[in-house]
């Protein structure tokens, strides 16, 4: 018999010092984007399923835990991304006419793990930029992105570049590919080769020259070298030219960047993504820390297609990668309601000092503290002491 108390596959509790630095990272970091000018936001978690999926691509759907609500009777959707609630929010309450910056910070949850590792319940932060088309928010976004894990305390962070545009021409190029849009996504991402050439044995109606390009982007990986070299090998189609020239343009933008492409990487799949994508890797985590990119038009569902960058990321993937947070120093101090010790203790604590009185004929186990110093009384005052280490 399964016992009460177990949690559903790749969901999982957070730990009182895990749950702590994952609030001061949550805290960290919406303060980091306010001083860039992003104002926050916070969506709901439940929405109508044909709102919250608007103008968003099938991977989505498929990810999203559905339910009906008992008032309207409709369909409702426990959001997967909260970046499409954003866009909604900008497109049709805030309305402006200028740029908009916004930033976020809520629970996702993803109706099957995206990943062997990942988990299905995500804490989602991130920050979106509307209304300006050109490469500077593009530039923006990556340098927010990447002083965000820096800040987290992540070193030798790398910075994937792709372009969605690329795979959607060699799909919509071929009526064949495009019923297989998702699968042929994923197994771009996992440069799958021989499942795509298995592919082409099984749908013998797709182009030869079509399975051609996709095994070719299973190998266009690498510098920024791999950005001519795609212009060589792959077929010479309008919408290719245009998003190398995209990907150039980037490049030749960040100079101090040391960028890499990978033109295989699809992230989510065939999403809503428009433009340039990217993703931050770093030694230490199995996947990707940061995706993000353009999403121009996603807007258009709400009213107003607006341009849009931005990223997002995982604070307990964050969190999970990095080295054991400090245990914080705590004073100790005993139970009793002499006026003089409470007040002590208010002194203490308004001064951001921890103080955990102890109960009477209670042990007190904790996992975030090290109780370094007591409260005890000398001359008629409270004071803190250190505690002699045996």
């Amino acid at each position: 018999m399964m016992s009460h108390w177990l949690l559903p596959e790749n969901l999982a509790d957070i730990l009182p010092a895990e749950a702590r630095r994952i609030e001061e990272l949550r805290r960290d970091l919406l303060d980091l984007y306010r001083t860039y000018g992003f104002e926050l936001v916070a969506p709901p978690l439940v929405e109508y399923l044909d709102s919250l999926l608007s103008g968003t691509g099938g991977d989505l759907n498929l990810r999203t835990c559905k339910l009906v609500d008992q008032l309207s009777g409709r369909t409702l959707g426990v959001r997967a991304d909260i970046t499409p609630q954003v866009s909604r929010i900008d497109a049709h309450l805030l309305n402006r006419k200028g740029v908009t910056r916004l930033c976020y910070c809520g629970s996702v949850l993803h109706a099957r793990p995206a990943g062997l590792l990942s988990d299905r319940e995500l804490l989602q932060i991130g920050a979106e930029l509307f209304g300006h088309a050109g490469v500077e928010a593009d530039i923006e976004i990556i340098q927010l992105a990447l002083e965000s894990v820096h800040r987290a305390g992540v070193g030798q962070a790398r910075v994937d570049l792709n372009h969605p545009g690329v795979v959607r021409s060699l799909i919509e190029a071929d009526p064949a590919l495009v019923p297989l849009a998702d699968e042929v996504c994923g197994l771009l991402s996992t440069k799958d080769a021989p499942g795509l050439a298995k592919l082409g044995g099984r749908i013998p109606e797709i182009n030869k020259s079509s399975l051609r390009a996709l095994l070719d982007l299973c190998t266009l990986y690498g510098g920024t070298e791999i950005i001519p070299r795609a212009l060589d090998v792959l077929p010479d189609l309008p919408s290719i030219r245009s998003a190398m020239a995209d990907l150039q343009i980037l490049v030749n933008a960040l100079p101090a960047f040391d960028f890499s492409i990978d033109l295989a990487d699809m992230g989510s799949g065939y999403g809503y993504h428009s433009g340039v994508v990217f993703s931050v890797y770093a030694q230490g985590w199995h996947d990707a820390l940061v995706r993000g990119g353009r999403y121009d038009g996603i807007g258009k569902a709400f009213g107003r297609a607006r341009p849009a960058t931005g990223f997002s990321l995982d604070l307990r993937t964050l969190s999970s990668g990095l080295a054991p947070a400090p245990l914080a120093n705590a004073i100790r101090a005993p139970w009793g309601s002499d006026p003089a010790l409470l007040e002590a203790l208010r002194v203490l604590r308004a001064a951001g000092e921890i103080v955990v009185q102890a109960l009477p004929g209670e042990a007190h186990d904790v996992d975030e503290f090290t109780v370094d110093r007591e409260l005890v009384l000398e001359g008629g005052t409270w004071r803190a002491r250190a505690i002699k280490q045996a």
